[in-house]
């Protein structure tokens, strides 16, 4: 893993409860919140390392309200087009076409092999967060284990998820 990424994502680890509420703050959402963090690990995970981040701290806490406002402008668009209006019978059919859909089937079957390569109890925790859409407190309650083994769970999870589906978009590039 990069040194960039990984301090950062360490530090995501640690600060993980000011994160949530520095950014519930500007959403106004603590659901919202808890994305907007999920979405900050993500993204710290491509985070190169030139230049190297002196003050990884501030950096992660500015790219956390970026994008927590991100995510307000993007809410506040979507309220003022869908607010109220019923949509028309002759807007044209947006869903999917075949091959998108053959696509997307590919991609699921992928993730679901990957999610099965993971430890058992990674899973379920992965599965109570974003299925049951639990907090970490609630999944540890539920499981008998801390909040902060909870997130290292999720964490783990998260990286095996993204290396391999990685690792698969890059074997595929090269059979192209």
């Amino acid at each position: 893993m990069k040194t960039n990424a990984s301090a950062l994502s360490l530090l995501i680890l640690r600060e993980r409860q000011t994160l949530l509420r520095v950014v519930e703050r500007i959403v106004r959402n603590w659901a919202a919140a808890e994305d907007v963090t999920q979405t900050l690990w993500l993204k710290v995970q491509r985070v190169d390392d030139h230049p190297p981040i002196l003050n990884k701290r501030a950096y992660l806490f500015r790219l956390a309200t970026n994008l927590a406002r991100d995510r307000l402008r993007a809410d506040h668009r979507h309220d003022a087009v869908f607010e109220g209006g019923t949509v028309p019978e002759h807007v044209a059919d947006d869903s999917p076409g075949a091959d998108r859909a053959v696509l997307d089937r590919e991609a699921l079957d992928r993730l679901r092999d990957v999610l099965g390569e993971l430890p058992a109890r990674t899973r379920e925790i992965l599965y109570m967060r974003r299925f049951e859409e639990l907090s970490s407190a609630q999944i540890g309650e539920r499981l008998g284990i801390s909040r902060q083994m909870v997130n290292r769970h999720i964490a783990q999870a998260m990286a095996h998820c993204l290396d391999r589906l990685d690792e698969d978009d890059d074997d595929g590039a090269a059979d192209a």
